[in-house]
């Protein structure tokens, strides 16, 4: 296998329901059985083919590959294999996802944790800056192929989005072009000012829903179901496919040992969390890892039902929609998650195969996930509120005793910290509304300090005024002289 070339290889992918078993062919996209109504995961009936291939060669091709320079491998889609392998090689988009980094914590944040060994992974370094690009680059190259192979030539792509899935999916719709447009639905007044901008940036249809993230999900999902759309929340399939890519990524980066690991994810529509533990499942099934990370999820009590789903007694465990009310973590605020079936689904086989404790689920509150992102941005890493709602899920996790300071803890920081820099401000000027929950302390107050009166730069020479603003300076940081 000469491995920097495009692989030979083609699965056989078919939809599958994790409602009623019921299976649909890869020639039109599907969303929901036809059948019961119940979300959908895409099997590759030939996946098995793969084992005749060992771990130890599977993970040579992989790292080859990190070295390619062919556009359609050097993304997510240097995993081929495990994801969508029936696409052709022109199909692929490509914008730059993938390969984001992991940042070791400073030796400072670990000492806040007792000597705590964690990273960031920062997905944030995604083209449109959040992880909602690895799914857009799968599902959008299967809607390339779809498109050419069947002559559609008017695709309408939409999404209900807190703001990272319309950014993702307006940037990959316009470099698509052709025959696709996009167009997004927001809860009106919910999307930060920097989310807003990037899908009006792009190009797309921006239209306001008032309420929250499952209204806008539910004015989507009736699109989906009576017209010709192309759905792209995590309600599509191929998306999920493309997100499993993370789980890739942390393996290949610790040179596919993820003994004495884990992995913090927060939950948000639940299709991340899915995805990840989905991709890891893979590779242990292939042979290529030796044992499976822990995963951790975390959700915010503001939004918190797949928290309270795993809170209640096995076998006695009901699902049950909450109202969320306002969270820092923003894209984390849903209370009807589309995925948890397929949390629900893929828990069940990483017990199984990683025994007790390899999947759980923290609740954290709203002032731990704006101070965990104060937190770790003070010390050099670029986390969202969702990489904060992390640190919080860690933070939370050794509370309660369930991982120890040896344990290296590998945090989703989903997108860039500037996407949620309103937050931090807010938190600065203590304007934070009563529902959050949320009061500043003064440890981390920080705001920017007026050293001289703008009126006496008038009255001075610009040599005093130099002399001045310096001296006030050199008293107000406390500078000795060389």
């Amino acid at each position: 296998m000469r491995h920097c070339e495009f692989p030979a290889h083609r699965g056989r992918m078919e939809y599958v329901c994790l409602g009623c078993g019921a299976t649909y062919g890869i020639g039109e996209l599907h969303y929901t059985c036809p059948t019961c109504g119940g979300v959908f995961l895409l099997r590759d009936t030939a996946f098995d083919e793969l084992k005749k291939t060992s771990g130890a060669a599977w993970r040579e091709v992989f790292d080859a590959r990190m070295a390619a320079k062919r556009s359609a491998l050097r993304g997510v889609f240097r995993f081929y294999e495990l994801m969508a392998p029936v696409l052709e090689e022109g199909d692929i988009v490509y914008l730059g996802e993938g390969q984001t980094p992991i940042v070791e914590s400073s030796p400072a944040l670990s000492a806040r944790l007792g000597g705590q060994r964690l990273a960031f992974k920062n997905d944030g370094q995604n083209p449109s800056a959040s992880f909602k690009d690895r799914g857009m680059a799968c599902a959008f190259s299967f809607l390339r192929q779809l498109i050419r192979t069947t002559g559609a030539d008017d695709i309408l792509a939409v999404c209900a989005s807190t703001g990272d899935t319309s950014a993702a999916a307006a940037l990959y719709a316009a470099y698509v072009g052709g025959g696709v447009k996009s167009a997004v639905i927001l809860p009106q007044g919910k999307v930060t000012p920097q989310q807003l901008a990037q899908p009006l940036g792009s190009g797309a249809v921006v239209l306001e829903v008032p309420g929250v993230f499952d209204d806008c999900m539910k004015v989507v999902e009736h699109l989906a179901d009576n017209y010709q759309v192309a759905l792209l929340n995590s309600k599509n399939a191929w998306r999920i496919l493309g997100q499993e890519s993370y789980a890739f990524e942390v393996a290949q980066w610790y040179d596919w040992d993820l003994a004495g690991k884990c992995v913090f994810v927060p939950i948000g529509n639940a299709g991340n969390i899915t995805a990840v533990m989905g991709g890891f499942l893979k590779l242990f099934d292939l042979g290529v890892i030796a044992a499976l990370p822990r995963v951790f999820g975390v959700q915010s009590h503001h939004a918190d039902p797949v928290w309270r789903y795993y809170d209640q007694p096995e076998g006695a465990r009901e699902f049950h929609p909450v109202a969320v009310t306002p969270s820092v973590a923003q894209a984390a605020m849903i209370g009807n998650p589309v995925s948890f079936p397929r949390v629900r689904h893929f828990a069940e086989r990483y017990l199984a195969a990683g025994g007790p404790g390899a999947f759980q689920v923290v609740q954290v509150t709203e002032q731990a996930i704006v101070e965990g992102m104060l937190d770790a941005n003070r010390h050099g890493h670029i986390a969202c509120t969702q990489g904060g709602e992390c640190f919080a899920g860690l933070v939370r996790a050794r509370e309660l005793g369930l991982i120890d300071r040896d344990e290296l803890a590998i945090l989703d920081a989903t997108a860039h910290m500037l996407k949620f820099i309103g937050f931090q401000d807010m938190y600065y000027e203590n304007a934070f509304p009563p529902e959050y929950g949320i009061t500043p302390r003064p440890e981390y107050a920080n705001r920017p300090q007026l050293v001289i009166d703008p009126a006496r730069k008038a009255a001075l020479s610009e040599a005093d005024y130099t002399a001045e603003a310096a001296q006030a300076v050199v008293e107000r940081l406390g500078l000795k002289a060389r």
